[in-house]
């Protein structure tokens, strides 16, 4: 790989040049590229609250499993009621104590006191896998919401990194208007001595102050778009704009560009995926939960009760003050299957949607991959492109540098005209910029590479 420092004549005036914009900040804190990103995980909202959504569902979980304990129910019943009934059956809606007798000729409207005490317990003592499968469902929306915020912290890592390059590509370009800023003055302080002496017309003292004021408005427009990247990178990081001055690649980013690094896929690894096989995880999971919730349960079950009453075995209405008191006592436990006849025609319309549902998820996997394969692609290109030009581009700045030289020179000879002298100016600060670019670009491209590919982290942290 050809470099910048191979042509020595050529990196010795640029970064001459250069290094000057960055000494003002030379004794305050600066932050690197990991620096940064750590302080935007600990900072952006987003990530708490997709923290606090994970938390949830670690906690759903917990509740699931205690769903699993028995149903122990204690009630105390105190009443005054008429006692009439009448002979027939009925359909139980709950467990409730026996409530014999009553049945007589004639409605009495004398009121009766009467007690009732109960303690119901029930549990599933088999359901056949229900327990394991909700368990597992929790469990998957769980790794879902890991996987959430592991996707959210991946995409702030990338943002933040993007913005890193550009804020340093920004940087050096101010560098590179400062210079061509510092040329024209001086090719304007050239034309007015030598138009004050006659040498030159005074019409090129117009126009060389023409071209002076362009790229101080150049200057100006860079200095903003600088401070656009500073304030988006305080939004992500919080750290105050006028804080951040960026250590790392101080001036390695022109010079000391790292080696091409061998982003191998990780698919297994990479959040932009695990998050998408996470969401298709649910609906594996859910297929088995609803295959089991339409099993068939076996209860076991089990109860007491204590019963007073101011009506006596034979009829006989005692005071009201006897029936406040327990004056039977029966307990009942049993084992009872439940079924639902109509579960097999419910399980398969609930299959049936979950199955459609599992595709479309399935899809969606498969789109994401092909993105992030697509991107993988073209970054690759990029990253080929832009070696290719960072071989030329060093000689194309030696030659506008010497060029420039030669032209001020033979302008105050007076063999060319303003023209010549502006134009040679122009070339070398494009020159400077379409390296600058270039460099930043080729980061960019290698930073798309590690994110599509899941070596987000291991590019990171080679950026020293």
């Amino acid at each position: 790989m050809v470099t910048f420092c191979v042509r020595k004549n050529c990196w010795v005036l640029s970064i001459l040049l250069l290094v000057p914009a960055f000494s003002i900040v030379a004794q305050q804190t600066k932050y690197n590229l990991l620096s940064l990103t750590e302080a935007a995980k600990n900072y952006m909202p987003v990530l708490q609250q997709k923290s606090a959504l994970l938390d949830a569902s670690k906690a759903i979980v917990t509740d699931v499993r205690h769903s699993f304990l028995p149903q122990v129910k204690i009630s105390e019943q105190l009443n005054l009621a008429t006692d009439n009934s009448i002979a027939g059956s009925y359909l139980p809606l709950s467990g409730i104590p026996s409530v014999s007798a009553g049945v007589r000729a004639d409605n009495i409207s004398q009121p009766a006191t009467g007690n009732a005490g109960l303690l119901y317990a029930e549990y599933d003592l088999i359901n056949f896998g229900l327990n394991k499968a909700r368990i597992k469902y929790a469990e998957g929306y769980t790794g879902l919401a890991q996987s959430d915020l592991s996707r959210e912290q991946y995409i702030l890592e990338a943002q933040v990194s993007n913005i890193y390059f550009n804020l340093l590509k920004t940087q050096y370009k101010l560098a590179a208007d400062k210079q061509n800023v510092n040329r024209y003055d001086s090719i304007f302080k050239i034309i007015r001595a030598l138009a004050i002496s006659g040498i030159k017309a005074g019409s090129d003292t117009s126009l060389s102050k023409a071209e002076l004021s362009k790229a101080k408005i150049v200057y100006n427009q860079t200095l903003g778009s600088l401070d656009q990247l500073k304030d988006q990178l305080s939004y992500l990081t919080g750290i105050a704009s006028g804080n951040l001055n960026i250590d790392s690649l101080p001036n390695g980013f022109l010079m000391n560009r790292p080696s091409l690094i061998s982003f191998a896929a990780d698919s297994s690894n990479n959040p932009l995926l695990d998050f998408y096989q996470k969401r298709t995880n649910i609906y594996y999971y859910s297929q088995k939960l609803i295959q089991k919730s339409y099993s068939p349960k076996i209860i076991l079950a089990a109860g007491g009760w204590m019963r007073g009453s101011s009506i006596q075995y034979n009829d006989d209405y005692k005071s009201l003050a006897t029936g406040l008191g327990y004056q039977r006592f029966n307990y009942a436990a049993g084992v009872a299957i439940t079924y639902n006849l109509f579960n097999g025609l419910y399980k398969k319309d609930r299959l049936a949607i979950n199955r459609f549902q599992t595709q479309a998820s399935e899809q969606e996997l498969q789109q994401q991959k092909l993105l992030l394969d697509l991107s993988a692609s073209q970054a690759e290109s990029a990253i080929r492109t832009n070696e290719t030009n960072l071989a030329e581009l060093p000689v194309q700045l030696q030659s506008a540098t010497e060029t420039y030289n030669q032209k001020v020179a033979q302008y105050k000879a007076g063999i060319i005209s303003l023209i010549d002298l502006t134009n040679a100016s122009f070339v070398l600060y494009r020159s400077q910029t379409d390296y600058i670019q270039t460099v930043g670009d080729w980061y960019v491209a290698q930073l798309d590479k590690a994110a599509a590919t899941g070596n987000l982290l291991k590019f990171i942290q080679t950026i020293k």
